[in-house]
């Protein structure tokens, strides 16, 4: 199982096809501990003899500070404290701490094209969990040790993909020239993605417009260049991050694959010795039987 537990996204970063780095970087916040110093004198306590006291009152007031990467890992452990096999548990592990540092980053704002993007990515790499009942509770899991609502992330993937459905490739990109629900949710992103520190691009994110362009059975490669240009993100990040995607992709689906071939060993084995125990049971009652009637 060697190959299956190599499966973490650093891992895949480092490969010469499809780079998704581990690295995620939580911009520092200056505002994180406020001190506020205030003096009070007591001017009846002033003598001739210019003897004084100085009341000093210092009192911090940090503001809410984020929670550690081991808290929220923490936390995801504690809502769902079955076993989860390495295939699985080793990418997941990796998701949840680069989604915690996009989570706490100042320009961070949830949008359903991110919310799309990862619910794509966790059922593709849910597929095939053994548990389906199971594989609903690690999501809710995983969303809540990060603060957020599993059911607003399902509500609103289901609704862009709806959305996306009924559109062309040609509309998909002519979004701000329209009025609706999501059309004002890609205007909104577009307007935060062209202003300096208002928008977070994320991995996940590049992932839901690729979500998008593939429920629009858009072909043509410029399709992408288009709606990266009308939301105001950066092209070739999203070219690397889908890269990143299709490779991991590729590479969980050989893992599952061997995963598939292992346990069907192990069953065969299983199912071999259950076998031979039955034939020695069998010979020894027989064996049994023998000398009972020799007596």
């Amino acid at each position: 199982m060697a190959a299956v537990t190599s499966l973490s996204f650093t891992a895949v970063a480092q490969s010469p096809d499809r780079k998704l780095s581990a690295r995620t970087y939580l911009s520092s916040n200056s505002d994180a501990f406020k001190f506020r110093n205030t003096v009070s004198y007591d001017s009846s306590i002033f003598r001739a003899s210019s003897s004084t006291r100085m009341v000093v009152h210092c009192m911090s007031t940090p503001t809410d500070l984020p929670p550690t990467v081991y808290q929220t890992k923490s936390n995801f452990l504690k809502a769902f404290k079955r076993p989860i096999p390495s295939i699985y548990n080793t990418v997941l592990q990796e998701l949840i701490v680069q989604q915690h540092l996009m989570k706490y980053k100042k320009s961070y704002r949830y949008d359903p094209v991110f919310a799309l993007g990862f619910v794509t990515v966790y059922d593709q790499l849910m597929d095939g969990y053994p548990s389906d009942e199971d594989r609903v509770a690690i999501f809710k899991a995983y969303i809540e040790a990060l603060n957020e609502d599993p059911a607003q992330y399902r509500a609103d993937a289901q609704k862009l993909e709806e959305w996306a459905r009924a559109q062309s490739p040609s509309s998909l990109v002519d979004f701000a020239s329209r009025d609706g629900e999501i059309e004002n949710i890609m205007k909104d992103i577009a307007e935060r993605a062209g202003s300096e520190g208002k928008f977070s691009y994320s991995r996940f994110f590049a992932v839901g417009l690729f979500r998008l362009l593939e429920l629009t059975k858009a072909s043509d490669p410029t399709i992408l260049d288009k709606l990266c240009a009308a939301l105001n993100v950066n092209k070739k990040s999203v070219d690397r991050d889908l890269d990143v995607y299709r490779n991991l992709l590729s590479k969980l689906v050989q893992a599952k694959e061997l995963l598939r071939e292992y346990v069907a060993r192990e069953k065969k084995k299983m199912e071999e010795r259950a076998v031979s125990q039955k034939a020695s049971e069998a010979v020894t009652k027989c064996l049994g039987e023998y000398e009972t009637y020799r007596r």
